[in-house]
C-alpha cells in the first residue's frame, strides 16, 4: 500500500495562490498515477487533476483548467498542485490519491491521504 500525506492548505483571499504537496511512501512502485480530488461541505468528492508517474500524462477537471497545474518530482516521490486565481468555489478539503492515471473516478483510487483544508474568502 502507498501512504500519502498532503500539505500546503490554508486560508487565502480570492485571487491568491496556494501550492499543495503530496508525498508518497511505502509501495510506490505499484503506483501508476496520483490524483488530486476535493470535497466541499455537503458535496460529493470530485476530481481535480491526475498525473502519471512514468509518462507524465495529465488530465484536469474543466473547472480548474487554466488555473491549476499538477506536476511531479519522481526523485522526491512528490506530486504538486499549484493553484492560482483561487475562487471561493475552490474551498474544500483537498486529497491526493494513488491509482490509475487514465480515470477520474474517485472509486478507482485505492490509497488516500488525510486531506488538507483550502479556504478561499471573497
Amino acid at each position: 500500500q502507498v501512504q500519502l500525506v498532503e500539505s500546503g492548505g490554508g486560508l487565502v483571499q480570492a485571487g491568491d495562490s496556494l501550492s499543495l504537496s503530496c508525498v508518497a511512501s511505502g509501495r510506490t512502485r505499484s503506483t501508476l498515477g496520483i490524483g488530486w480530488f476535493r470535497q466541499a461541505p455537503g458535496q460529493e468528492r470530485e476530481f481535480v487533476a491526475v498525473i502519471s508517474w512514468s509518462g507524465g500524462s495529465i488530465s484536469y477537471a474543466e473547472s480548474v483548467k487554466g488555473r491549476f497545474t499538477i506536476s511531479r518530482d519522481n526523485a522526491k516521490h512528490t506530486v504538486y498542485l499549484q493553484m492560482n486565481s483561487l475562487e471561493p468555489e475552490d474551498t474544500a478539503v483537498y486529497y491526493c490519491a494513488a491509482g490509475p492515471w487514465w480515470t477520474t473516478q474517485p472509486s478507482a483510487f485505492g490509497s488516500w491521504g488525510q486531506g488538507t483544508q483550502v479556504t478561499v474568502s471573497s
